[in-house]
């Protein structure tokens, strides 16, 4: 259940800070943080991620619903019953990707993007949990997957298998010792 308060925090965060600079600067004013380095720039993007990929409403639709299938998946524990660790970075995808897509319903298909470094597209908080959570999973997935720890028990793990295999070979063998009996 805590997945889902996490989430809601990061929609709050996002839709009160695009609402925020949606209603105290004019689009395509930019206030300098840091000269040169770190700007807040409101712009209203009609693209999506970080502005890089045209706008296409079939796949937000689509999007949309995979999000509330691994919301109802995730809250009945159907899913990572066993690495509770995932609920971390699919809520990051989860707040950020409903954080834009209210934005796409509520300001006519375009996303409210402010986070401006100059040396990358404008981006919003919304679009700064979904890479954060794509990273985490793919972290967690490529050296954290479940598994993982019994390979790198080296030696030690090889001879507690055999062992495992070689007590279970006497089990069986004294199974049927005492059935011929």
């Amino acid at each position: 259940m805590g997945f889902i308060f996490f989430a809601l925090f990061i929609i709050l965060l996002d839709q009160a800070s695009k609402l925020y600079i949606q209603y105290s600067m004019h689009i395509g004013e930019s206030i300098p943080v840091i000269e040169g380095i770190f700007h807040i720039t409101y712009i209203e993007n009609p693209r999506t991620s970080f502005g890089l990929f045209e706008y296409n409403s079939s796949f937000f639709a689509i999007a949309a619903i995979i999000s509330v299938i691994l919301v109802i998946l995730i809250y009945k524990k159907i899913i990572f019953k066993k690495d509770s660790f995932m609920y971390i970075p699919l809520t990051l995808v989860l707040g950020g990707a409903v954080g834009n897509l209210i934005d796409r319903v509520r300001v006519n298909g375009m996303v409210i993007d402010f986070i401006d470094f100059r040396i990358w597209p404008i981006f919003n908080f919304a679009d700064s949990a979904v890479v954060c959570g794509m990273l985490v999973l793919l972290i967690h997935l490529l050296f954290h997957a479940p598994g993982k720890e019994k390979e790198d028990e080296g030696e030690e793990g090889e001879r507690g298998k055999w062992e495992e295999e070689e007590e279970n070979i006497k089990n069986i063998k004294k199974y049927r010792e005492e059935k011929k009996e």
